[in-house]
Formats: structure tokens, C-alpha cells, sequence
């Protein structure tokens, strides 16, 4: 998988997910063995620039390489000069967002509304692509509903205007996260375009995962929201397409250290008060399943220290190692027997 200068060492693509791709996040992804990681998207409105979060969004301090930012906006100056600023703060890719379905985003038509108007499209893409001189790469969805599916022609459109990787959720704006995705599509697009296709969406295991890259030939997989609290299914994957053999089940007691890891950098990233509150989805997505983690999440939720919630997380699994819990999944979520 080669995206212009920079070959990603596997197939394995972490999507980039707001709220949750930040840069602990996208550190721990790809020491589990992501090849790549896309960061939560940075608005093309530079008037956000100078705020805390957009910020933090820019942060790539200690971030193992390539370092692939995304931008959002609709205004075709506008996103070629949010792509010129990440570059400039150690953007090595850029990635534009015409793949988010959410409301506030499609709103203002950014995201997956812009598939409406492939005249725009055109227009960013060339935008962005003569702005800087490093890798553009491009998200998008299917279509706009079930009744428009154009992935085919903004593919062709972003081949043409010079972009460099394409990444295709299998479900249009309409579709949001409901039902499942679809890959007929992906494979269509896939076989008529000479860069490189990810394939995304519903990938929530090994063999999800070679299933998928099978079916639509695609270069890459892309895993958003099967790796919350679960960042070891990049191993997992990477393990099964090298072997055809699965690997074991991570141990109890390796989930608590990964947790406790992944709390101390939200913290020190974030600060204690946000930290705390960030750290609280984290702590219940690492824990879905386990035996008491609703009551534990519950209580979770009242913390309001750090101190107070690593020690009601080491006392949570301090319980759990007691009982010799061990992990399975059932219906692809970790539960402890």
C-alpha cells in the first residue's frame, strides 16, 4: 500500500473518527500494528485555527509517521488553505472529509453532502491537490441515498484532479451507521481507477476483514468504530491476513495495562479536567461486556479526578483478575467468562 512517497507497512488503515481519533488514540491504534491512522477532522475555517481544540487536532508530537491530517469545508480557497496550514504544522498526508454524515456537517454542505454537487467536488479536489506538495487523499460514501449512488464518478473525478488514495464507506449520507454496508460498490470503483481504494465500514473482524479485501480487491482496509477499546484488533487482522490463523484473545489483565497506558496519555494530553471526561467513553468501550461493567460505568460516570477514576479502574479489574475472567467474543463484543 503506497499513498506518493510513504508505503504503509500492512493494509490496515485507522478511520478517522471525530471525538475519538486523537493523537493518544491514533498512537496506541498503530502501535497495534495500523500501517496508517487519520486523524479527526480540522475545519478549513481559519478563523478555528488559533483555538484549543483545532490546536490539539494539529498536534503530531512523538506520532510515528505517515502523519495524515483531514479537513472538512466547502469552500473550495478555503480548503486549500487549511491543507497549506496542516502542512505547515507536519501534515505529511492530507485527507479530505466528504464522508461524514453528521447533521452539523452536512449542514453547511461539507462532509458526504458535498457528493450532491460533483462540480464542487472537482473544484476542491483541484484545489487542494495544487495547494501543497504532499499526498492528498480523499473519503467519501457511496452516494448521497440508495437513489444516488455516484461514488463511480467522483472516484473518476479524484483520479483525474490528482488525489492519491480513496477511501469508500460502503453506506450513503442517507444510510448514516444504519443497516449494513455495502461492498458491490467499493469492487466497482475499485476495478476502473488506478489508485489505491480502502475499503470501510462494518470491518469488526479478522475475517470480516480478508473477507472484504477479497471481495472488492481493495489496496486497504479502513477500522473506526470496531477499534473502540478495542485497538488490539489491528494485530488481530494483521495476524489472521499474514497466517490464516487467529490469534488469542488478549488477557484481562493486558486490557488493564493497555487502559491504564491509554488513560495516563488522555490525561497529559487533555489536561485533568477534560482528560477525565474524555477518558470516561474510553473506559466504557474498553470495558463493554465484562462481568459488573455496567454498574462500574455507572459509577465511572460521577468521577471527577484522576485519581479517583484510576483507582476505581484498577479496582474494577483487580475484581475481575480474582475471578479468572477470561475474554470471548460474542456477536463481535468482548465478553468476559
Amino acid at each position: 500500500m503506497q499513498i506518493g512517497p510513504h508505503r504503509l507497512k500492512n493494509q490496515l488503515i485507522v478511520a478517522p473518527m471525530a471525538g475519538v481519533t486523537d493523537r493518544p488514540f491514533r498512537q496506541l491504534c498503530k502501535r497495534f500494528g495500523a500501517g496508517m491512522a487519520v486523524s479527526e477532522m480540522v475545519s478549513s475555517n481559519s478563523l478555528l485555527w488559533g483555538s484549543e481544540k483545532t490546536r490539539r487536532r494539529a498536534s503530531h508530537e512523538g506520532e510515528v509517521a505517515p502523519i495524515s491530517v483531514q479537513i472538512a469545508g466547502a469552500d473550495p480557497t478555503m480548503m486549500a488553505e487549511a491543507a497549506r496550514y496542516n502542512a505547515d504544522q507536519g501534515a505529511q498526508i492530507i485527507d479530505i472529509n466528504m464522508g461524514c454524515p453528521a447533521k452539523k456537517i452536512c449542514n453547511v454542505m461539507a462532509g458526504s453532502a458535498l457528493l450532491k454537487d460533483e462540480s464542487l467536488v472537482g473544484k476542491i479536489l483541484e484545489a487542494v491537490t495544487t495547494a501543497v506538495d504532499i499526498p492528498v487523499t480523499l473519503k467519501i460514501r457511496t452516494g448521497w441515498d440508495t437513489q444516488h449512488k455516484n461514488a463511480l464518478s467522483v472516484a473518476k473525478l479524484a483520479e483525474q484532479t490528482g488525489i492519491q488514495a480513496l477511501a469508500i464507506h460502503g453506506r450513503t449520507r442517507a444510510c448514516a451507521y444504519q443497516g449494513y454496508a455495502e461492498y458491490d460498490t467499493i469492487a466497482a470503483v475499485k476495478a476502473v481507477v488506478n489508485i489505491p481504494v480502502i475499503a470501510n465500514g462494518d470491518i469488526t473482524t479478522p475475517e470480516k476483514a480478508k473477507q472484504v479485501l477479497d471481495y472488492t480487491k481493495a489496496d486497504a482496509i479502513m477500522i473506526g468504530r470496531a477499534a473502540q477499546g478495542r485497538p488490539w484488533i489491528f494485530r488481530e487482522i494483521d495476524h489472521y491476513l499474514n497466517t490464516q490463523k487467529f490469534l488469542p484473545l488478549p488477557e484481562v489483565s493486558e486490557i488493564h495495562q493497555v487502559l491504564i497506558e491509554h488513560l495516563h496519555d488522555l490525561y497529559e494530553f487533555y489536561g485533568e479536567y477534560s482528560g477525565v471526561r474524555i477518558a470516561r467513553k474510553h473506559i466504557s468501550w474498553y470495558t463493554k461486556g465484562l462481568t459488573n461493567s455496567a454498574v462500574f460505568r455507572h459509577a465511572m460516570n460521577q468521577l471527577q479526578t484522576v485519581e479517583a477514576q484510576l483507582t476505581a479502574t484498577h479496582q474494577f479489574f483487580q475484581q475481575l483478575a480474582d475471578y479468572g475472567q477470561r475474554l470471548t467474543y460474542d456477536n463481535e463484543v468482548a465478553i468476559a467468562v
